[in-house]
């Protein structure tokens, strides 16, 4: 893939940046997705998992399940695309990184400025306290985990059935509004209300450019739409 000189002026000269990531960045470091078999564990489908009625039902099942999540992704590493974006927030003053990814993989490559809007893996939250931590223990120690104030402690993740935080989606709808150059890579845009920020940065007078290994329901609404993998093209985008 070769970039035109007409693209490469189109990146440079931007002003305002944002970039929105999904599982396909995620899925060429060997993260599993929740599609098909990747979805499976114990014979259980995501969807029945992480559901915050099957966590008032069984905390303990719901934190196996995090815990065997965790234990895949600790030895994982970011690739280029991580590396790539992490690049781009030190090129653009005004950047922002908005993730659909809970891995904490692109924290890892050295981004700073982000946004994750389903949450983090690594993190934790209080049932009762709703006070947010970090938490890197593989494996751990017990299961549930419980909080200093004796409570449990819930996965810091959006659940199927729960809302985005307001304040996360108010930013990611503003930053998507007002940048003038906007990265989509590697997501399906099916899931809302992060399907919609492409077509808002478009609407609002933003460049956009979709990397992706399959056309998506945005691709026909882009500026440019690149096939392939962010690994190998969102490097080249770094001009």
């Amino acid at each position: 893939m070769e970039i035109d000189k007409e693209l490469k002026e189109k990146i440079t000269s931007a002003k305002k940046v944002a970039v929105l990531t999904g599982a396909g960045v995620s899925a060429e470091s060997g993260v599993p997705t929740f599609r098909g078999a990747d979805g499976l564990w114990k014979s259980f489908r995501a969807e029945e998992l992480a559901t915050p009625e099957a966590f008032r039902r069984d905390p303990k099942l719901i934190w196996e399940w995090y815990d065997w999540r965790r234990s895949l992704i600790a030895p994982l590493s970011p690739n280029a695309g991580h590396f790539a974006i992490a690049e781009m927030e030190k090129r653009f003053d005004d950047f922002l990184l908005i993730t659909q990814n809970v891995d904490g993989l692109h924290e890892k490559a050295g981004s700073r400025k982000l946004l994750e809007l389903h949450g983090n893996i690594w993190k934790t939250r209080c049932v009762d306290e709703h006070t947010v931590r970090e938490n890197r223990q593989t494996p751990l120690k017990e299961l549930p985990p419980l909080c200093g104030c004796g409570a449990i402690l819930r996965p810091h993740i959006v659940w199927f059935g729960e809302s985005l935080e307001p304040a996360v989606i108010q930013k990611a709808i503003k930053t998507s509004q007002e940048c003038d150059l906007f990265i989509v890579a590697g997501t399906s845009a099916l899931v809302q209300p992060a399907a919609s920020l492409a077509g808002m940065a478009k609407e609002a007078g933003a460049f956009v450019i979709e990397v992706n290994i399959e056309k998506t329901p945005i691709s026909s609404i882009v500026d440019v739409s690149y096939r392939g993998k962010s690994g190998e093209i969102l490097p080249q985008l770094v001009v």
